[in-house]
């Protein structure tokens, strides 16, 4: 049985941040920076996103965001830790 309430219908990239839109109508944002697949790539990369009812997808940077970790504050963020831990 499925919880899921909500379902992403629009995404995309501008001024540093993905843009979120959602069947409710709610709309939210979170910076490109501070992920490792996202940060720094090219306006045209970043707009290239698959909405699934689950959440975000980047085929061509291999990353997938789900709209509940977004929405918790995890958006892909990169690690303090240093590797291996």
């Amino acid at each position: 049985m499925s919880t899921l309430v909500d379902t992403p219908v629009a995404a995309h990239h501008q001024n540093g941040k993905i843009h979120v839109k959602m069947h409710s109508g709610l709309e939210f944002a979170f910076p490109v920076k501070g992920n490792a697949r996202l940060e720094g790539k090219a306006h045209q990369q970043l707009n290239r996103i698959e909405l699934s009812p689950y959440g975000l997808h980047w085929p061509e940077l291999n990353e997938d965001l789900s709209i509940r970790g977004i929405l918790s504050g995890d958006y892909g963020q990169m690690s303090n830790k240093p590797s291996g831990l």
